[in-house]
């Protein structure tokens, strides 16, 4: 029996962050270790191993540099996140050090292509990410509204709640948000705007089960970060048959469509307050991005994701 390819996965955040890098590597070990013994890891100690795929240009930079000097044949798969392809690939020298390392690069939706140069470009393939399906079944009486992701500046929380201040008194909206607080300013300003605001509630950290229930009972998910990779929290709205009112950048529009009706622009709360105010107020338009997210659902299926990373092992490992 011919022995397995051992494939280290380096992924700056492991289990205890419950962040998207680590529900990333995760997820791809699992669609792995059929055909590869997969080993998770923030760096490389050194070890024997036949491929690494590492996340993160920046931070996942010192492994990186480390394995192609020690080893400057081997395969390299760099997965880019939204914060190097939308900032640190322009500006920091470790991230443009580690594009130029890698043997294939990874995006997780097409916008990020088109800010790679053409040497870039020419070894970059997209990605989705994917989630189970996980609809609500029953209808949802109540209007809430649910936001996920760790209170930094990258996910922009202080404009979700800048905008659950200026909703109505009378508005049926009520926003949950769910996430860490990494920065403890962010923390102390949902702690003020709950106290402040009866739209407004911030849950903290849940368990990934326990995130996706809420998105799945929820009338949409609000997503207004100003920098994302490919969020898989949309993908897990659109997989739950709830429509997602987005920012209005690359890296939402990379997975719901250019021509996505629910977006606001990035950083804007009064547009935010007032586009889910439109979306409680107009069962039309609600149905309208219900029926657009539905037509981008097959996109984020585990089997084509387990398909897409299996082929990029298989690229990796291939004779050149």
């Amino acid at each position: 029996m011919r022995k397995k390819p051992h494939v280290l996965i380096v992924s700056p955040a492991l289990a205890d962050a419950n962040n998207g890098n680590w529900r990333t590597a995760s997820r791809w070990s699992r669609f792995l270790e059929p055909v590869a013994e997969v080993e998770i890891a923030r760096g490389w100690d050194g070890a024997p191993c036949d491929a690494m795929i590492a996340l993160h240009a920046r931070r996942s930079a010192e492994a990186i540099a480390q394995f192609r000097a020690a080893r400057p044949a081997a395969p390299i798969a760099l997965v880019l996140t939204g914060t190097d392809v939308y900032r640190d690939i322009e500006e920091n020298k470790a991230a443009q050090h580690s594009l130029q390392c890698a043997s294939q690069l990874v995006v997780l939706q097409p916008d990020a292509l088109d800010r790679l140069g053409p040497a870039e470009r020419a070894k970059a393939r997209v990605i989705l990410q994917s989630a189970a399906r996980l609809c609500k079944g029953a209808a949802v009486r109540s209007f809430n509204l649910v936001a996920v992701g760790h209170l930094r500046d990258e996910k922009d929380p202080l404009t979700l709640m800048n905008a659950a201040r200026r909703l109505p008194a009378a508005t049926p909206v009520r926003i949950v948000h769910i996430g860490d607080a990494l920065a403890p300013e962010l923390g102390e300003a949902a702690r003020r705007t709950m106290a402040e605001c009866p739209h407004y509630r911030w849950l903290g950290g849940l368990p990934p089960d326990v995130t996706r229930r809420w998105i799945a009972r929820s009338r949409a998910l609000v997503h207004m970060s100003r920098m994302e990779g490919g969020a898989q929290a949309v993908i897990e709205a659109v997989r739950s048959c709830v429509p997602v009112l987005a920012s209005r950048i690359g890296g939402n529009l990379g997975l719901l469509g250019e021509d996505y009706e629910g977006c606001f622009p990035a950083g804007d709360d009064a547009a935010l307050a007032a586009l889910m105010e439109r979306f409680a107020a107009e069962p039309g338009f609600a149905r309208r991005l219900a029926a657009q997210c539905a037509l981008r659902e097959p996109l984020f299926t585990p089997p084509a994701e387990r398909a897409s990373v299996r082929r990029l092992l298989s690229d990796l490992l291939a004779p050149p």
